[in-house]
Parts: structure tokens; sequence; C-alpha cells
């Protein structure tokens, strides 16, 4: 019996084996392959333990099915995008359940050009195929499989984003979180003059050290002490597929996703001036500052990479990010990158001869934001009804639905959303002062969980 609450809004996730399987992901190789048609596919791994029989069995339908399927094998999400788009194939999957705990395993699926699927247009095709069982027909001939490398081509990639010989020789903390990371951070940093301390680069699917999710503090106490220890100029942290990546700064504060999103904005209109950059709804004022002071065009989008994407190619946007840690490159196919903006960040401070702490000083010192808070709710209905009351008692600002309800005034701002995955409401919320911040910050909560 299939559950069908593993079909998420941007992926198939679930427990593993009581939710995920290796006859749902036989199913779903075949309803990839049907939704999409009998053409060349992508199909990669990361390291949890149940990630080969599940990928063996993705193989298995899509080839029954009659897909052709390269088998990229273990590789992060990053690295399946590349090979999609720079392959010119038809689509692609990674099994993998991103930064969830060990007993979890899912599939992130895309189209040609790495354009995903998503609740929207693709994985609900495919879930009602699967629980209705109605999947066509498989054709008399089965499609083949063949095994290909791209870690040298996508390493090159990477690096063509930054002048290798202008990055200086900073002492760097990584942490791979014992995931992909580890095997592609070696790749691209070994080239760099930079001194490295490498925390968890034995790739190991059942987590040994803290789980692969840098967002949770305590899965930060070790590169944090390490970047403290060592006196490094940043520390840098990547979740367990490898396509979001956060920072550290040199006294071992946490750096928020918007912060690096501004600075990135920043590092592209230098030499892109007037260049369009796109943001989501819940990010700090800093955002949309930094993109007016260099002359750009910055475009709020709301939440997910599919709209972010999408986006990105209506407006040619240069670059895209979003405030957890997800970083989008057009001269990346569109896609988001783990490594392109750790290599970026370097190579600003590089050029602009500061500490990350001194780049972020002005930022800090005028934007000061709550952080996405989470307020459980019993239903949808009452989701609804509390977004609608804010909309309501803030309406003196300027209000929005774009993606949940946002309100706007000139010494603060908020966005209040529903999550895709779980009855949960998402607070995030910027004052232009910590008092602001936190008056505000307490007074929208209070009306959320009246």
């Amino acid at each position: 019996m299939i559950d069908p609450s593993v079909f998420k809004a941007y992926d198939v996730r679930g427990l593993y084996p009581s939710e995920i399987t290796e006859e749902l992901f036989h199913q779903l190789g075949r309803a990839f392959v049907a939704y999409l048609g009998p053409g060349r596919y992508a199909v990669t791994r990361d390291m949890r333990t149940s990630s080969p029989s599940l990928s063996a069995a993705f193989i298995d339908g899509a080839l029954t099915q009659g897909g052709t399927v390269y088998d990229y094998g273990l590789v992060g999400t990053d690295q399946m995008y590349y090979a999609v788009a720079a392959d010119a194939l038809d689509g692609g999957a990674q099994v993998t359940a991103s930064h969830n705990p060990g007993d979890y395993n899912g599939c992130k699926m895309v189209r040609a050009e790495a354009f995903p699927l998503s609740g929207e247009s693709g994985i609900k095709e495919m879930k009602e195929m699967i629980l209705a069982g109605a999947i066509p027909a498989p054709p008399a001939a089965p499609g083949r499989v063949e095994r290909r490398e791209i870690m040298d081509r996508y390493v090159e990639h990477v690096l063509s984003f930054v002048d290798e010989a202008s990055i200086k020789p900073f002492n760097v903390v990584l942490d791979a979180g014992s995931g992909v990371a580890g095997i592609v951070a070696p790749r691209l940093f070994d080239r760099l003059p930079c001194k490295t301390t490498r925390l968890c680069f034995e790739v190991d699917g059942t987590f040994p050290n803290h789980e692969a999710n840098p967002l949770i503090e305590e899965n930060r106490r070790d590169i944090t002490a390490t970047v403290i220890a060592q006196k490094a100029d940043i520390g840098i942290a990547w979740d367990g597929d490898a396509d979001r990546v956060f920072f550290i700064d040199g006294s071992g504060e946490f750096i928020a996703g918007d912060f690096i999103t501004a600075l990135l904005a920043e590092a592209f209109l230098l030499t892109a001036p007037g260049a369009t950059i796109i943001y989501d709804v819940r990010a700090s004022y800093a955002v949309k500052d930094i993109v007016a002071k260099y002359h750009g065009k910055a475009l709020m989008n709301r939440v997910g990479h599919a709209f972010i994407k999408r986006r990105m190619r209506e407006d040619n946007a240069v670059f895209g990010g979003e405030v957890t840690g997800h970083y989008y490159f057009r001269d990346n196919f569109y896609a988001d990158n783990g490594f392109i903006p750790a290599l970026m960040i370097l190579d600003l401070m590089s050029k602009k001869g500061m500490s990350l702490r001194d780049l972020l000083k002005p930022l800090r010192e005028r934007y000061f934001i709550s952080g996405e808070i989470n307020t459980k709710v019993a239903n949808m209905q009452i989701a609804d009804r509390k977004i609608r009351e804010l909309a309501t008692r803030y309406a003196g600002g300027h209000v929005y639905m774009l993606d949940g309800v946002s309100a706007e005034f000139d010494d603060w701002h908020f966005n209040v959303r529903q999550s895709n995955t779980e009855p949960l409401l998402r607070l995030n919320l910027e004052g232009l002062s910590p008092e602001i911040m936190e008056r505000r910050r307490d007074e929208v909560l209070s009306i959320i969980r009246s």
C-alpha cells in the first residue's frame, strides 16, 4: 500500500522502509518516463544507506518503461542538474532526502534543462498514475542503461564563476555533514590557496557526527567551535545532498541566507551593472537596497525553487536567492548550486580586501531579522483564517498576498505563509532596529497564536 503523503510539493520523500520502498521507486521510475516520454535521463543518488537499492529500483522502472538511463552514481543534486542541462538530456532524478535524518529518503526530479517537476506540474500526474495503477503499459523493448561520469566537467564549470588566481589564502573551515559535499568540496578547494580544516568529510549516510542540516543550531556546533578555535576567516557548511550552503563568519556567528543573497547580488552587480536579481518574499530589505545601490533590478517572488527558476527565465535574471540557503544562477542553467556561492563569497572577500564579518557589518547595523519562526496549527482552515486576520489587522501598510500574507511599513515588514508540507504557519519579520523587530515579532506571533 503506497502512502500518498510521500508526494510533496517539490519531491517525493518519507521514512524508509515504511513509506519509501523499492517497489514505490520502481513505480516512480516507470511513471517518470511515462510522464516525460521515452527519452534520455540522468539518475543519481546521495550517500544514504537506502539510496543504492532505491536508485536501482528507479532505474529498473525507467528501463521497463522504455527510457534510456545514464547512471552518474553517487553525486550531489547539483551534479544531477548539471548533467541534465550540460548533456542535453530529457530529465533527471536524484535519490535523496536532502537535509532529513538518515532514516528518510526520497527523490528530486527535473525535466529538460533541469527545470523541476513539482506538485503543480509532474509530481501530481505521477502520483495519480501510481495510486490509480494507471501507468501506461510498457513497450515491448526495454530501455538501456549506461554508466557516466560528470565530476571533472562539473568542477571546471563551478570554478568558471571565479578567478582562481585572485582568491587569497584564507583560513577556511568546511563541514560536509557526512554528505556528498565530502566528495565534491575537495575537488574544488584543492585548487585554491586556502588553508582548510575539513569536518565530516567521510561520506556516511548514517550521519555519525550530526545531521546534515546546518539550519539547525546543534548541527553547527562543531564548525562554530572550530572556526573560533582556529581563528578562521570563514566557515562553510552544506546539507546532505549539497545543493544548499551556509556560512559562519570569523567570530562564529551564523549568517542569514538573505544577507548572503545581498552579498552575492553585489558580487554580480559589480561586474554586470543593471542586472536583474530575484529574491523571495521572506527576504530582508537588505537585498533590494543593495540591488538599488548598484543600479540593478530587484524582483520579489514567491517561495519555492520551481517558481524562482521560472521567474529567472522569464526576466533573464542573473541571480536569485532564497533565505533557506538556495542560490540560483543564470549561467548554471538557472539551477541552484551549493558550491558556486562558497567560491563567490571567497572571491568577493578577496576583491574587496575585507573579512566576511566586515562585509556584513553594514547590514547587521541596519537590518534586524527574526529568522523563520514556525507555529503549529490544527488544520489549514485555521491557517487560512489567521492569514486573513493578519491582512485585515495590518491593512494600514502595503499588504499583498503573493505567498501567504506580507505587509510592509517604513521601519518593518513581515511575511506569514503556510508550509507546503506541514500544518505550520511560518513567520519572517524584519525591523530597522532591534527594539522594533522584537516588539513587532511578538505582536504578530500573539495574533497567530491567539
